[in-house]
């Protein structure tokens, strides 16, 4: 999850997407920026003219659900069996980086939070939104350590702050900071992936971080206090999201995948005890963590809606305003009728 080891072997394919990575993302901070390259297997994926036909690529995370569909993947075998064809995992430590894989042709089916995928179509990756999961505002959040004398998001004037760039909770906090009537510039952002960011914290070399969960129940455990959740400022969606061109001409496979995701979502709406275990062994965060974050999501998989796609374009709008990303997105660009692959039932 938070290993960073290079993306060398994806070959020619991945170069231009990490000299793109670095236009969108920043890459002056070794191992902390979400433009940084996808952890273990990822490493061992194939250019799209290598691709071995019939092997659906899916991007995960150890803290997520898609780790869980890994782990309990023997109905999605099956299923894509009687289809001729099977999965191959590949793991990022962040949504960024799976995108930039996406648009290399590495990974066809991924699931990422609701920023990383403007990030993406800023930069032309060719990718579609088909599913989400329900809104969760209140998995992620701006904390301060528990004896902080910041009371307040206005607070925040001139202290540091740590986020990881391009991910759900750099749109959180430009949310909060505009609430407070402050801009980026009256704070000290420091951009940093999850596993620095805790460390800065705990050291106190930033007084504050915003975060997702688990990494966010476990600080909560920790005893660090939330100054903003993301309740009445986000919506925090985790979208499905998938390369255009496996969507537009798989759509079986692409419908037996979420097919399963549907399913699953279902066992760990029952299950959130057992669930927690696996991702807690996983990913060495806390099971304590994973069960708080549990019991505070909801689950199923929705349809992408219009009301939806507004959403997302105004945090693109609001991107783009603020030259965070280079120029405007038309979110319902990247949306694909579900005609094409039978939708989410």
């Amino acid at each position: 999850m938070i290993r960073h080891t290079p993306f060398t072997t994806i070959r020619s394919g991945l170069l231009g997407c990490a000299a793109l990575a670095c236009v969108l993302f920043g890459c002056d901070r070794p191992g902390g920026e979400p433009g940084a390259a996808p952890a273990g297997a990822a490493a061992q994926a194939q250019a799209p003219d290598r691709r071995e036909a019939g092997v659906v690529r899916l991007g995960y995370q150890k803290i997520g659900t898609p780790y869980l569909l890994k782990d309990r993947a023997d109905n999605l075998k099956q299923a894509l069996e009687a289809r001729g064809a099977s999965a191959e995992w590949i793991e990022f430590h962040a949504g960024p980086p799976l995108l930039e894989a996406m648009r290399a042709g590495a990974v066809d089916i991924g699931h990422v939070g609701e920023t990383p995928p403007v990030f993406a179509q800023a930069g032309g990756v060719p990718f579609v939104y088909v599913a989400t999961d329900p809104p969760a505002p209140e998995a992620e959040a701006i904390i301060v350590p528990k004896d902080s004398t910041i009371t307040s998001v206005a607070g925040l004037k001139g202290k540091r702050v740590a986020v990881n760039r391009g991910s759900n909770v750099h749109y959180l906090l430009i949310r909060a900071i505009e609430g407070a009537r402050l801009t980026l510039d009256d704070i000290q952002v420091s951009f940093l992936a999850p596993a620095d960011a805790r460390s800065a914290f705990e050291s106190g070399k930033v007084d504050a971080w915003v975060i997702w969960d688990p990494f966010l129940a476990a600080a909560e455990l920790a005893g660090a206090r939330v100054l903003q959740s993301g309740e009445g400022l986000v919506d925090n969606h985790l979208f499905y999201v998938v390369r255009r061109e496996f969507a537009e001409e798989q759509p079986e496979l692409l419908r037996t995948v979420l097919e399963e995701y549907q399913t699953l979502s279902q066992w760990e709406r029952e299950h959130t005890e057992e669930a927690s275990q696996i991702l807690a062994k996983s990913s060495g965060v806390p099971y304590e963590a994973f069960l708080t974050s549990e019991r505070r999501r909801s689950f199923g998989l929705l349809p992408i809606t219009p009301e939806i796609l507004k959403k997302q374009q105004d945090i693109a709008d609001t991107l783009h305003r603020l030259a965070i990303i280079p120029r405007d997105v038309r979110v319902e660009d990247a949306f694909l009728s579900a005609a094409v692959y039978g939708g989410v039932r």
